[in-house]
């Protein structure tokens, strides 16, 4: 009531309002905002950081044709970019801003650091190099601008898929919201307080009643057995107990699901992966790896290729690889890998490169085999016919 009050007399709105209509509209104004910012983050959090920490565990590679190199770019992108983040949290870092703001700048420092800009300006061209200015990292501002071809510049999507998500969020917020009032309402304790009309006028029982007031409520909502003595010009009545039927939970966690389903479908990521479900799991793995995971770092590969070697180191080679996250265990394609390389289809070597292995030195490694089994039909025809066989004395034919 007091609350209430304090809003009339900041507002300035009707004092005959009723009750019940200034409690709607109160709750609107609080709730729509503060739920379509909560709803928004948890399922926008929840999405990016699925993708970021699938990103983060993939392995970068510098080879030379096949030969790998541990080089100082190799230690930069797997174990430590900069003095404050490791690799996982710098590719989460990364994978974060590209998705939320549909661009990503790293910049390499003049000590050869990489670090993820917080905001920038893209001044674009379109014969030119486009030029970024105002790079921001933490609480330093480079007073410079950097070139393209001096930074690593990652675009998510050609249409910033954030727009679409806040436009999804306006109509399950909406929704959210209508659900949540409706069910306030309906489980509301409502009462009313009674008073003698002279003992009303005075100020100060105007403090006793909402003292009285506070206490009584307190006392119903923190007490097993609450007991409220009768004030002398004063009497509670509860208008309605809370006990009132209202939306079913499982109509708002119906309704947040929806939302997240939808941001989840607008990045690409399988909802059965976001809720946990097993059915299919692996299937959806694979689309979800195939997809999303594989496009991604397609996008990251060919930028570093392009920033740190040269065509003509490109053309002898030399070349970054992003190998990603494997999600089968090597043991359950072991039969699978037995018959690629017993049939003569690929060579120990080559399966172990598929596979996300580095290759062996181990020269019968890069041998192909094939097993007796393998043979033409005529072959062994040929072979029996040479053989012969035994005639009555045991002598061959």
């Amino acid at each position: 009531m007091r609350i209430i009050g304090l809003l009339d007399y900041i507002l300035g709105r009707d004092k005959n309002q009723s009750v019940e209509k200034l409690f709607e509209e109160e709750m609107d104004l609080f709730i729509n905002t503060k739920n379509r910012i909560h709803m928004k983050k948890l399922a926008v959090n929840t999405c990016v950081s699925f993708l970021a920490r699938t990103i983060s565990q993939s392995q970068f590679r510098v080879k030379d044709n096949d030969n790998f190199i541990k080089n100082e770019l190799w230690y930069k992108l797997n174990f430590r970019p900069n003095n404050n983040q490791t690799a996982s949290s710098f590719w989460e870092d990364a994978i974060d801003k590209l998705i939320n703001k549909n661009e990503c700048l790293i910049i390499p420092t003049d000590t050869d650091d990489l670090v993820v800009a917080d905001s920038f300006e893209r001044k674009k061209s379109a014969l030119y190099e486009d030029i970024f200015t105002g790079v921001t990292i933490g609480d330093f501002k480079y007073e410079r601008s950097f070139k393209q071809s001096d930074v690593i510049h990652l675009q998510y999507r050609r249409e910033n898929v954030m727009k679409l998500i806040e436009s999804l969020a306006d109509d399950y917020v909406d929704l959210f919201t209508s659900i949540m009032v409706s069910q306030k309402r309906k489980n509301q304790i409502r009462a009313k307080v009674k008073m003698e009309a002279k003992t009303s006028q005075k100020q100060d029982n105007q403090k006793i009643l909402n003292s009285f007031i506070d206490k009584t409520y307190k006392a119903f909502t923190e007490k097993d057995v609450a007991i409220v003595p009768e004030q002398e010009g004063m009497e509670y009545t509860e208008l309605s107990n809370g006990s009132n039927g209202g939306q079913s939970i499982d109509e708002i966690n119906k309704v947040t699901n929806g939302y997240f389903d939808q941001v989840a479908m607008a990045i690409g990521i399988p909802r059965a992966l976001i809720h946990g479900e097993m059915a299919d799991v692996e299937k959806q793995t694979k689309n979800y790896m195939l997809f999303v995971v594989k496009p991604l770092l397609d996008k990251i590969e060919k930028e570093f290729n392009g920033k740190f070697f040269s065509k003509q180191e490109i053309f002898d080679g030399k070349h970054l690889e992003v190998v990603p996250v494997s999600y089968y265990d090597i043991v359950d394609i072991a039969a699978s890998i037995d018959k690629l390389i017993s049939s003569g289809f690929a060579t120990g070597n080559e399966v172990r490169l598929e596979v996300g292995w580095e290759r062996s030195e181990d020269p019968n490694l890069d041998k192909h085999y094939i097993t007796k089994n393998y043979t033409q039909t005529n072959e062994s025809d040929v072979e029996t016919a040479d053989e012969g066989g035994d005639n009555d004395n045991g002598e061959k034919d």
